[in-house]
């Protein structure tokens, strides 16, 4: 087993109004609460909270992993079909590989829920040695897309996107990370 080492990872919220103080930010508060209990490998969050704008999501994703040396990034907000909604569009811009099975499995997972997830528009890359993941924006659909579904039993019946993340970051020369068995279990091959 490898050493457990700190990770950095970057918390962005895209929208309009809560970066204009309208509303609260729910997405960061709630992905921070999640990865402290989901994570045993300690870690830092950098967070920020920016309207729907093309060339600052850029930017931002790109301060990130290439200047605050986020290895994993959450996104949140901006992935719908409405005019504004551009973030996968931004993320698409300044990536390296897309990993279309992120974005698949999220819309499998919300389908469970709403009819509308098939409206949803979710990506995730790979920037240099970092992983950056578009979740969507409300509290709920976050957990649920990255722990996955569970039974009365707690048992899963269908795989969260987090379950490959360590697999991933591992892959691509990020840090090593583990998670809490009880909340999502890692998966990496047996050697």
């Amino acid at each position: 087993m490898q050493e457990k080492k700190f990770i950095n990872i970057g918390l962005i919220s895209i929208s309009d109004r809560a970066s204009q103080g309208i509303y609260k930010d729910e997405g960061i508060p709630s992905l921070k609460t999640w990865l402290a209990e989901a994570l045993t490998t300690p870690f830092n969050a950098e967070e920020i909270v920016i309207p729907d704008d093309f060339d600052l999501i850029k930017k931002t994703l790109v301060e990130f992993v290439d200047h605050k040396k986020c290895h994993l990034i959450f996104t949140t907000g901006g992935t719908g079909p409405a005019k504004r909604d551009i973030t996968p569009e931004a993320t698409l811009a300044i990536s390296d590989k897309e990993l279309p099975g992120f974005g698949e499995q999220m819309r499998q997972i919300s389908l469970n829920f709403v009819p509308t997830a098939i409206l949803s528009r979710q990506v995730a890359v790979i920037r240099k040695e970092s992983l950056i993941v578009n979740l969507p924006g409300q509290p709920k659909a976050i957990k649920q897309t990255l722990e996955g579904l569970k039974d009365s039993d707690n048992n899963t019946t269908m795989a969260g996107i987090f379950a490959a993340i360590p697999y991933c970051l591992d892959l691509i020369g990020g840090p090593y990370i583990d998670t809490e068995e009880a909340v999502i279990k890692s998966f990496r091959p047996k050697k």
